[in-house]
């Protein structure tokens, strides 16, 4: 069944994608352009938040590297639009995990960028990035600033730093759709994006610049940003107690989590083509934050899925988000597929 499906998908692939004889090697590089299009807003404050995100569009190079063990088939790495001044931070790494048939041939597929959880293993990340390409993507896992192999000598950000980071992060993601468009296999017409827990918040906010990507899947997350990091519990009680560590408290710490708040621009998100899984009894990222974003971006019922699950034991409903994204992305094709 799978190999028959995965056969079925490259023919309706095939047309929109970058298809290639051979997969990329270590050492290949591709030359990509930011299609960054934020479009008008009306809204002034709105605006204002898009003004402090938003980056000059630009030609940029990505180069193949082999990957490290379990990390993937391949590594792909690009500049940062957003660079710190760092190195090793400022390139961007994507894992790549590439769907094949049952006979270990690369097939042309849609593409996922999949955004991990705050983490330093990112696990659940990965778990996600295996899970879709078993169900026949391309799936890419951007590892955020300071996370993998952007993580020189162990080095990590000072809390004072976090939230800038953060807004690397959320340029790195957008950029992230460009490098993915331009690599063979990938149908270019069918790129998503996928985050949980803080890899969430990164995704909505990047996903709010513009309709870069075409579906969108947000984990674990919500609006509210300051107020999660105020209440929260443990994930967010650690992001709490770093940034009182470097003085970021009250008005300070409100004023400068405003410039990465997800709501400030989520009523730019496309309610049709975006869903938020949040859980019921969620203390880290209560159900209050994440009905603000639900109500934020105008998501219907039936794009806000709410779990029987914290968390942590939202893990358990992994299986069938994986299975929802899939009829996402693909409805026309799995429906032609049950016929």
């Amino acid at each position: 069944m799978f190999r028959s499906t995965l056969v079925v998908l490259t023919l309706l692939c095939a047309s929109t994608s970058t298809f290639a004889g051979e997969l990329p090697v270590a050492g290949e590089t591709f030359v990509a352009t930011d299609s960054l299009a934020p479009g008008d807003e009306s809204s002034a404050d709105a605006k204002a938040c898009l003004d402090g995100l938003l980056w000059q569009a630009a030609e940029f190079r990505l180069q193949c590297k082999a990957p490290r063990e379990r990390c993937g088939d391949l590594m792909i790495q690009f500049p940062s639009p957003l660079p710190t001044g760092d190195p090793a931070n400022d390139s961007v790494t994507l894992e790549w995990y590439i769907v094949r048939d049952e006979d270990r041939v690369p097939v042309a597929a849609p593409a996922v960028v999949v955004v991990h959880e705050s983490g330093s293993g990112m696990s659940v990340g990965r778990m996600f990035a295996r899970g879709l390409r078993l169900q026949g993507f391309h799936a890419f896992m951007i590892q955020l600033p300071y996370y993998g192999e952007r993580r020189a000598n162990g080095k990590r950000p000072s809390g004072e730093n976090l939230v800038p980071v953060i807004r690397q992060a959320i340029a790195d993601v957008r950029r992230a759709r460009d490098a993915v468009a331009v690599l063979p296999f990938v149908n270019a017409d069918n790129i998503s994006l996928q985050g949980t827990s803080l890899g969430g918040f990164v995704c909505a906010t990047a996903a709010s610049l513009d309709k870069g990507y075409d579906q969108v899947f947000i984990v674990l997350a919500g609006g509210g940003l300051y107020d999660v990091i105020q209440n929260g519990e443990k994930d967010a009680a650690k992001f709490r107690e770093e940034l009182t560590k470097a003085g970021l408290t009250g008005d300070k710490l409100e004023s400068l989590v405003a410039t990465i708040e997800p709501t400030r621009i989520a009523h730019r998100l496309d309610p049709e083509t975006t869903w938020l899984y949040s859980a019921q009894f969620d203390k880290v990222v209560p159900p209050a934050n994440s009905q603000l974003l639900a109500r934020t971006a105008k998501l219907d019922s039936s794009h806000h899925i709410e779990m029987l699950a914290n968390h942590y034991t939202g893990i358990i409903y992994v299986p069938y988000l994986l299975t929802h994204m899939q009829q996402q992305i693909r409805p026309a094709e799995i429906e032609a597929i049950g016929e």
